[in-house]
């Protein structure tokens, strides 16, 4: 299976183009691949070129302002309740999906909160939430977790970008597929960067929102996460008292980079649950 394929573009409520891809089964069960902060569809790789690419239907999209997506200027493009949602829902809507797993990753659990915050869950037929802050609360962010500064140089913006992406792995990634990362990683513009870095959730808000959730609900975290720390993952499983935690004990912020094996085996056999249920 190659992940090299070209893109189709889904167009946004407020006109943003954002590139989707799709690879595997057709007629498979749905999975959805959601990426984190200055990364892109890429970044699954592991999934992707795996067997999970024989049984699933996988479609991936890159976030405005990430990869090969339109990179709007206006800070309010990255900003308030509903845009990342809407984001989601353009591509649910793009590819005809009708009830597939979603797996968001950091940030893309964040964004995959949002969509259930503003669409609930019908739609979906299970959630994975793979080393997010779900729920934003300051503790359970780590002193790792991507930092922008105004005004800073690109010298430091290249300094800041690979000290993060080093963060991201306990068990790190061979020195290609870091080059790969740390390239897609400069994609996204500066000012992009603190557009997002100004969006925030209210706690409450989402505890209300998550405390809703019907679908099934995994949470993936490795325990030697300096990102996102394992509190958060035990605070999203406390809002959704269905949900149910996988501790990767070696790992760091990338369980499904750091322990693929695994992690495929984990996704397909909860993917394919939700999917029949």
């Amino acid at each position: 299976m190659t992940i090299d394929v070209t893109p189709a573009f889904a167009t946004a409520p407020d006109g943003v183009k954002l590139a989707v891809y799709e690879w595997g089964n057709p007629q498979g069960p749905e999975l959805v691949l959601i990426h984190g902060f200055a990364q892109c569809h890429l970044c699954w790789r592991p999934q992707i070129e795996s067997e999970l690419a024989r049984t699933f239907r996988i479609v991936a999209f890159d976030f405005r302002g990430h990869g090969a997506s339109d990179k709007p200027s206006d800070p309010k493009a990255y900003q308030g309740p509903s845009v990342w949602a809407r984001d989601i829902a353009s591509v649910l809507d793009f590819k005809k999906l009708k009830r597939p797993v979603v797996a968001g990753w950091s940030m893309g659990g964040r964004v995959t909160r949002q969509y259930l915050m503003n669409f609930g869950d019908a739609r979906l037929a299970g959630v994975n939430f793979v080393g997010s802050l779900v729920i934003e609360k300051l503790e359970h962010r780590g002193t790792a977790a991507p930092r922008v500064a105004v005004g800073e140089s690109l010298g430091k913006l290249l300094e800041t970008t690979i000290g993060f992406l080093d963060a991201c792995y306990h068990i790190k990634p061979s020195e290609a597929d870091f080059r790969l990362a740390l390239a897609y990683n400069m994609l996204l513009p500066g000012p992009v960067r603190l557009a997002i870095g100004g969006w925030a959730t209210d706690p409450a808000e989402t505890v209300a929102a998550m405390n809703k959730v019907k679908v099934p609900v995994l949470i993936t975290q490795g325990r030697k996460d300096g990102v996102v720390l394992p509190g958060a993952a035990e605070a999203t499983a406390a809002a959704i008292p269905h949900a149910k935690i996988s501790w990767y004990d070696n790992c760091g912020h990338s369980p499904f980079c750091e322990d693929a094996p695994r992690f495929n085996a984990e996704l397909a056999a909860f993917a394919k649950a939700a999917a029949s249920a």
